[in-house]
């Protein structure tokens, strides 16, 4: 019986590409946005601990649970996504990883994207290109990331770590913006009431969720 974890190179690998990524394009300069980097960074280590390392959640339900998983061998990569867990097949549990990766890569887009127009803005507000749809689309990229791995590679861990991080960006983003409204005043304001925070072309009551 095969056991395909254990695999720490690789984790460790993963871990770093998608922290220098993070890191290049969005750079923590305040203590408070250290602290919402840092729970980032610690829902991907526990990702890709668990997709390479050691799968906890596969342990968890097959040991401490006592759910008898439908599979020959649990331990075997392919067989440990939760879909393929819980009887829905591999090949299945597969095309859903893919849609994941999707998922992951165009948050990678949009966080490179959102950072080019701030850094051509040269500390001006930005409102045209991708910031003329939403005002933070570098943590809309971020959410998509992590929804992309939650898609690819469930586990207990990542989903619970999953809605606290958006709670903490979204009060990372709500701290911003009180900044931003010092620093233009009635520019901002104006460009806030027309401009969603984080879903494109949504309606009205999204883009006032952040303002109240």
């Amino acid at each position: 019986m095969s056991y395909d974890y254990g695999l720490w190179g690789l984790v460790l690998a993963n871990l770093l590409f998608v922290i220098i990524f993070l890191f290049s394009f969005i750079k923590p300069r305040k203590k408070y946005e250290w602290r919402s980097m840092g729970a980032v960074s610690g829902f991907f280590v526990a990702l890709f601990a668990e997709m390479y390392g050691f799968p906890l959640t596969i342990y968890l339900f097959s040991s401490v649970f006592g759910y008898k998983i439908p599979v020959i061998n649990p331990y075997q990569h392919t067989n440990g996504h939760l879909l393929a867990v819980f009887g829905v097949g591999v090949e299945k549990a597969i095309l859903v990883c893919q849609f994941g990766s999707l998922l992951f890569m165009i948050g990678m887009v949009i966080i490179a994207i959102g950072w080019r127009k701030i850094h051509k803005g040269q500390g001006n507000l930005v409102k045209d290109g991708i910031y003329r749809y939403i005002r933070h689309p570098q943590y809309l990229g971020i959410f998509l990331m992590m929804i992309g791995m939650l898609i690819q590679w469930p586990t207990i861990i990542t989903l619970i770590m999953f809605p606290v991080l958006v709670v903490t960006y979204y009060r990372l983003a709500k701290r911003e913006e009180e900044i931003m409204v010092k620093e233009f005043g009635d520019e901002y304001l104006e460009y806030r009431e027309r401009t969603p925070a984080f879903i494109p072309f949504f309606s009205k009551s999204e883009k006032s969720i952040i303002s109240n």
